[in-house]
């Protein structure tokens, strides 16, 4: 059993995925995170599954290979984007697992990641990428995220909440000028939907970070890093840096 003081293995997955039986799965979920004394927070939607939890190394690996290979999804979650860290002590206090109408909220039908997406790029090519002139650079993270940290030349959308990212790109975005975009946010998940919004409006060339900026601060050296500050995680740890260090307790976090 993982205590509060205990350091413990911690597991941010999702994938896109059409789920008819989602409100069938929370219960079997629920109980067997539940049986290995994991916490955290799951949400379970007809297009897919998304979540942070924790627990010990053991009790993770056994969650993550349910969902990837166990009888409970059946094979259909075949392509999940999971990334793991560690943390000093149980980040989360309880467990959730929740029925949603969509994984991350963007409130726009058109926007199916199921049927598309845009170009995966890898950590690896990630600053070549972003490099080119004539690449705009995106985060879709909220301003306050922003403000921890950000790549170097990022266009900050100033949004609350990722359900704003519609009325930003209607207002601010253009197929015309901007023909190459380059997105980013903490693990992929908003920009896949972010991606499938701008493709579904007709724009060219749409790039996103695969694994998000947790991928890229765990492959990238600091030394090659063109990631600036701390990137923000919706955990006790706060935020993670290079390597996926947890932040120090003492030190303050940014206005």
């Amino acid at each position: 059993m993982t205590s509060k003081n205990t350091a413990c293995k911690v597991a941010a997955f999702y994938q896109f995925a059409p789920l008819a039986d989602y409100r069938e799965l929370r219960e079997p979920l629920r109980a067997f995170c539940a049986g290995l004394c994991i916490k955290g927070s799951v949400l379970l939607a007809q297009e897919g599954v998304n979540g942070t939890v924790a627990g010990s190394a053991e009790a993770i690996d056994a969650f993550a290979n349910e969902l990837a290979h166990g009888e409970m999804f059946g094979g259909r979650l075949d392509n999940l984007e999971l990334k793991f860290s560690t943390s000093e002590a149980m980040p989360f206090g309880r467990l959730k697992v929740r029925l949603k109408k969509e994984i991350v909220t963007l409130g726009d039908a058109a926007a199916d990641p199921t049927r598309q997406v845009g170009t995966y790029v890898d950590a690896a090519q990630w600053n070549a990428l972003i490099a080119e002139p004539d690449t705009l650079v995106l985060d879709t993270r909220n301003a306050f995220e922003v403000a921890m940290g950000t790549f170097e030349g990022a266009l900050d959308p100033g949004i609350r909440s990722f359900g704003e990212f519609k009325d930003f790109a209607a207002q601010q975005l253009d197929p015309a000028k901007h023909r190459r975009i380059a997105m980013f946010c903490t693990g992929g998940i908003r920009c896949e939907k972010a991606s499938a919004h701008l493709l579904a409006r007709g724009f060219a060339e749409v790039y996103h970070l695969k694994g998000g900026i947790l991928r890229y601060l765990e492959d990238v050296p600091e030394a090659q890093s063109r990631w600036r500050g701390e990137c923000f995680v919706f955990d006790e740890r706060v935020a993670l840096g290079h390597g996926l260090r947890e932040r120090q307790k003492d030190a303050p976090a940014d206005e």
